[in-house]
């Protein structure tokens, strides 16, 4: 696939900014960026992202590889346009909300979307998002922060600091559900075995502190993904709360 051009990007990154036009004619009727993405996408829900090859996904759409090559450069690009696909749902309207509000409501949307194709959280980072839909998340998270006092450098900060924890919550979260229901119970059913087996193993004299954890029924107490990440992003946004008063403060 041709590559050249004024920006130095992939062509298929141009694109998907609607520098250049989607190729019409292939080698094969019917196939374009849009089906090949769509196909990826399927692969790795099913299957993970490791299971995401250009052999594969010719497999699921009934082409030989070489096919895709015409609308595709490389794997590489490919996961960046299964990203933006993602990522097309848009982020939440936070214009009209406080920074706290809005930037709980712009992680509880990331946080869904993320949980609902957790495989993109295995995707290499190799660098900022470049690609439009990516971009319409930071540029919701940016406003959220619109009317927090913070300083531009602060508010990218804080957007990146609540994205990690969203990340690491997702990552957690889908894992833990993917283990319970591989053997067949919930994920409380699973965190009560594990205190019923941790109780049983754990002394006081060895793991002081564990032990009294689970002798006061912390696992019993397993509240799901939902409550667990709220209550987590409340005390984020408790210390971001801290740095947006800082910033308020008269200078003495």
């Amino acid at each position: 696939m041709d590559t050249t051009s004024g920006t130095g990007l992939p062509a298929s990154i141009e694109i998907a900014w609607g520098l250049r036009e989607k190729p019409t004619k292939g080698p094969k009727r019917g196939l374009s960026i849009d089906r090949i993405v769509e196909a990826a996408v399927h692969v790795a829900a099913t299957d993970g992202l490791g299971a995401v090859a250009m052999g594969r996904v010719a497999s699921e759409l009934g082409v030989g590889t070489m096919s895709l090559y015409r609308y595709v450069g490389a794997k590489d690009e490919l996961y960046i346009l299964m990203s933006e696909a993602v990522f097309a749902t848009g982020p939440p309207d936070v214009s009209g909300l406080g920074w706290r509000e809005g930037l709980a409501t712009w992680a509880r949307s990331l946080f869904d979307v993320l949980f609902a194709h957790p495989w993109v959280l295995r995707m290499p980072v190799s660098g900022p998002p470049a690609t439009p839909n990516q971009l319409r998340w930071m540029e919701s998270g940016l406003i959220a922060l619109r009317g927090s006092g913070l300083g531009e450098g602060e508010k990218i900060s804080v957007m990146l600091l609540v994205m990690g924890f969203v990340r690491s919550e997702v990552t957690v979260s889908s894992e833990l559900t993917t283990a319970s229901a591989a053997q067949g119970i919930t994920e409380q059913e699973a965190a009560q075995a594990y205190g019923r087996l941790m109780t049983t193993l754990v002394t006081p004299e060895r793991f002081p502190a564990v032990a009294a954890a689970f002798a006061a029924g912390v696992a019993s107490e397993e509240d799901g993904p939902e409550i667990r990440f709220s209550w987590g992003l409340e005390r984020v946004l408790d210390g971001v709360a801290a740095l947006v008063a800082d910033r308020h403060e008269p200078d003495s």
